[in-house]
């Protein structure tokens, strides 16, 4: 065999061994989580809820709440009291078929495009791109005015309470559709959903055919309890009904989202607490149940 032969041959190996290591690598990092491993290794809930409170994103207990990613590989969650005197904000993500190790980060309470490309903060988003997150840009005026909670459907709508002058700070619960590229003026949903006090926090289906949000309401079971409203097949929204007293107890019940896999509906429960200078803080933990406690409520055809 002639040297060139032989260099020849030395290089089509390395190539080929080289491409299957690529390819194995990409294997192990496009391997989404199992539904053992998507929540922590936790049980999952029934149709009653239970806490959701997994070690690893809660040792001693200090964990608050979270939220995934749409591909399920990044968890953004949040820890308060203990050492975390103010609240502070972690990431962990899902490599190599494990979770890895949470790291503190900057970003404040996201939400994400259906397909994970954009991320929501407040009134800024940012675009993945090969390196991570671009930097932040501004969402533009039409969310001048938000309040608590934004939530985003697949088609771009955009979900969310906001103030005016003439609400004497009741709070309303409006959208924002995407048209030609930019979102028109808030429209205010209408007045059986825009009842009650403190109204905030919504959920929005991905499909729009249900919305959720938490509000004080005469009918209530206590302090905040959270509602859902049923979209008709003519576009118009039906009589909101409370999620009842598997949901809602004398407590607050709050900031409700369905899990990007369409499982599992999260929300928050909690109380006020007053220290002995009189002033007041919040202590709220998160609670997990099967969706199918949404399907239960849908309106039969």
């Amino acid at each position: 065999m002639k040297n060139n032969d032989f260099i020849f041959l030395v290089l089509v190996f390395t190539m080929f061994f080289a491409s299957c290591n690529t390819k194995k690598q990409e294997s192990n990092n496009n391997d989404s989580p199992t539904i053992e491993t998507a929540y922590f290794g936790e049980k999952p809930p029934g149709l009653v809820p239970k806490l959701f409170e997994p070690e690893i994103v809660s040792p001693e207990g200090l964990f608050e709440g979270g939220k995934f990613s749409p591909d399920m590989k990044e968890f953004y969650f949040t820890r308060m009291s203990g050492d975390y005197k103010e609240r502070t904000f972690f990431v962990i993500r899902y490599e190599n078929n494990q979770w890895g190790n949470e790291s503190e980060t900057d970003i404040r309470w996201p939400e994400f495009s259906t397909d994970g490309n954009i991320m929501y903060i407040e009134k800024e988003y940012k675009v993945r791109t090969e390196t991570g997150w671009s930097e932040p840009k501004s969402l533009g005026e039409f969310l001048k005015e938000q309040a608590h909670g934004l939530s985003v459907s697949s088609n771009g709508t955009f979900y969310f309470p906001f103030f005016k002058k003439s609400d004497n700070g009741h709070g309303n619960l409006g959208y924002s559709r995407l048209i030609n590229g930019k979102h028109e003026k808030p429209v205010k949903l209408n007045a059986e959903i825009n009842t009650g006090e403190y109204i905030g926090h919504p959920y929005i289906a991905p499909d729009e055919s249900y919305l959720m949000w938490d509000v004080e309401r005469k009918d209530g079971h206590g302090l905040a309890d959270i509602y859902i409203s049923f979209r008709h097949e003519d576009g118009t929204w039906l009589t909101p009904i409370n999620m009842g007293s598997v949901i809602n107890t004398e407590l607050q019940e709050s900031s409700p989202f369905v899990t990007p896999d369409g499982k599992y509906l999260f929300y928050t429960r909690g109380e006020w607490k007053t220290k002995k200078d009189g002033s007041r803080y919040y202590v709220g933990k998160r609670y997990w149940v099967d969706a199918q406690i949404i399907e239960n409520l849908r309106p039969k055809k």
